[in-house]
């Protein structure tokens, strides 16, 4: 990247951080809707693949993206948030967009993007105008079909300013209450918003309040519906070599030898979820029977999920994990206990604020010997010192330290981890996780590259 790229994509990234973050909500489609109209509406430009839930989107999303490109398709993927950089966000061709490219969609679109400001009591976000920039971008290349995770919710998130052709829900647990409601089932239903007349509903396992509401907007709308479980899952699945083996049933018939080369019965669950989704886009059914076997293996095979139980180290095992919520880190927990032989664990954890932190460390008390609480750089961030306190809670003074610099608490946990009692070096590891930003900040920091 030449350095007037590096300077022009600072800027861009300067103005956009200005704005509302991901984190300061007014819920209303109303500003998104008058972007892509005086663009031109390029959210109608292609069929939309929608991605909601709680946990495992990103995972879901890339899997399909990886999917549809084996079937010969042009793709653009929109997901949130990042892990290192803001291009992460909008890909094309399965890579993250070039700085360039960033660049000259955002100036594009600026000027509309400020008489939208200029018209409305608020004024558009940056996850409204990242947005914006995607659909554009992914109109213009043009892309055959754009896959597009939902940010928050599903009703009222600007992603949903698209119609989906095929709208899917990963499962449902409990997570932003402050903007989604106080219990599953209500969650679930502003979720469902993405299900709309003339799509198809693809629901991953949901507990039974959720998938009633979700059930309920696709008879109110009069769609149809493949539920993992009835028609479509996991068959059969063994722990391999860096990742699983698994067979799949998929609403056209079932789908053996598939290598996934990630951990965890949950990411078993989002293949089965992304391969009934990009059926349901190719028109595949019982009636056809399964697509293409080999290209479908091939896919699989090919998918890289960063953030997600990703290892970037070993002697010690360094293990980075972006899961945030109770129910993401008890799948992580899992995951690590199937996949991997630690006699002595190490947890770093980073978190922000309004997260149920105390379950998330409940979790991971079962499976960490020892915890070193940190915090990363963000505004939101829970002060490494009120993390500690609530850590002492559920693991006990001895066992918990306190290391406000990320990097030096990553240090210190793989000092310990080398150091333990059993002197099990060869079993040990270090787990970092407790937020996104924890994880892409950690990323960044072990690959040596500057944060």
């Amino acid at each position: 990247m030449s350095s007037s790229s590096t300077g022009e994509l600072a800027r861009v990234e300067r103005e956009l951080l200005a704005r509302w973050p991901e984190s300061r909500l007014e819920p209303s489609l109303t500003r998104i809707s008058a972007l892509v109209d005086l663009l031109g509406s390029p959210h109608r430009a292609m069929p939309v693949i929608q991605v909601a839930g709680t946990n495992g989107k990103t995972t879901t999303a890339r899997m399909i993206d990886e999917l549809l490109r084996g079937f010969g398709l042009r793709v653009g993927r929109f997901t949130s948030p990042h892990l290192e950089s803001m291009r992460e966000r909008i890909v094309l061709d399965g890579e993250p967009v070039g700085a360039e490219r960033f660049v000259e969609t955002y100036d594009d679109i600026a000027p509309y993007v400020q008489m939208v400001d200029a018209a409305g009591e608020h004024p558009m976000s940056f996850f409204e105008v990242m947005v914006g920039m995607a659909y554009a971008l992914f109109a213009d290349a043009p892309v055959d079909v754009a896959v597009i995770e939902v940010g928050m919710g599903g009703t009222w998130d600007a992603t949903t300013v698209a119609d989906a052709r095929v709208a899917v829900v990963t499962p449902v647990a409990m997570d932003h209450a402050e903007y989604l409601g106080n219990d599953v089932a209500t969650i679930a239903g502003e979720k469902a918003g993405i299900i709309k007349a003339d799509s198809i509903a693809v629901l991953a396992h949901q507990q039974p309040g959720a998938l009633d509401a979700l059930i309920r907007r696709a008879v109110e709308v009069d769609v149809v519906v493949a539920r993992e479980g009835t028609e479509f899952g996991v068959l059969e699945r063994r722990v391999a070599l860096g990742g699983q083996q698994v067979r799949l049933q998929g609403l056209g018939g079932e789908y053996d030898e598939v290598y996934l080369p990630l951990f965890g019965a949950h990411q078993a669950q989002n293949a089965a979820t992304a391969l009934a989704a990009v059926e349901a886009f190719l028109g595949a059914g019982a009636a056809t029977g399964p697509i293409e076997q080999e290209t479908v293996r091939a896919a699989f095979g090919a998918v890289r999920s960063p953030g997600r139980l990703e290892k970037v180290r070993t002697s010690p095992t360094v293990l980075i994990d972006a899961a945030h919520n109770p129910a993401g880190m008890t799948a992580t927990v899992e995951a690590i206990r199937e996949s991997f032989d630690f006699t002595r664990l190490v947890g770093v954890v980073g978190a922000v604020r309004g997260k149920d932190v105390a379950g998330m460390l409940a979790a991971l008390e079962e499976i960490c010997a020892e915890l070193v609480v940190t915090q990363n750089s963000s505004e939101r961030a829970l002060p490494a010192d009120e993390l500690g306190a609530l850590a002492v809670d559920v693991f006990g003074a001895d066992r918990v330290s306190v290391s406000p610099r990320l990097g030096e608490a990553i240090s210190e946990a793989i000092e310990l981890a080398e150091a333990g009692p059993d002197n099990a070096l060869g079993g040990s590891g270090v787990l970092v996780t407790g937020s996104v930003i924890t994880a892409g900040e950690a990323r960044t920091l072990l690959s040596g590259r500057r944060p």
